[in-house]
């Protein structure tokens, strides 16, 4: 199909269109199984590059002594930690395909994007916790407890309409 280079997809209008996500807390709240799943997958995978990396550093310090097996489980290791790494990069795709950002690698806080005060801010969640019981401004980083008020609005929060 010959296709002129200035013709474009139907609906496409040739900029690259960044989706400025806005979640209710509710869609947050909702979201949360999916998110825990995904969290698991980033947890196992830093618990096994945490469990590799000093194996891979003794046997790249001592790698002109190994022996063939050690050698062997050098090159075992190293495609395993590249696997690893792979599948942690995919696994933080997933977050950002939904809108989503991992905020602290070390806690696993997740941040669910929303605008309160007119300001950009995020719904804020860490590994292990309940609920979705935070937020924070966009360029702060500490996080403040939900007013009870907001979480008894259904649909768009109240703070969202001011």
């Amino acid at each position: 199909m010959n296709q002129s280079p200035n013709r474009r997809t139907f609906g496409s209008s040739g900029k690259s269109r960044k989706n400025d996500v806005n979640l209710d807390l509710s869609t947050a709240r909702q979201m949360l199984p999916l998110v825990r799943s995904i969290v698991r997958d980033i947890v196992a995978s830093q618990d096994r590059l945490t469990r590799l990396q000093p194996e891979q550093d003794r046997l790249d310090r001592h790698r002109v002594d190994l022996v063939w097996q050690e050698r062997e489980r050098r090159y075992q290791v190293s495609e395993e930690i590249a696997e690893t790494q792979k599948h942690l990069a995919a696994v933080v795709g997933e977050l950002k395909q939904l809108g989503l950002s991992l905020s602290d690698d070390n806690s696993i806080r997740i941040d669910f994007p929303t605008r309160i005060n007119g300001r950009h801010a995020a719904y804020s969640w860490q590994n292990g916790e309940e609920d979705v019981t935070f937020w924070h401004y966009a360029e702060e980083n500490d996080r403040r407890p939900i007013p009870t008020d907001w979480m008894n609005t259904s649909g768009t929060a109240s703070k969202n309409k001011k």
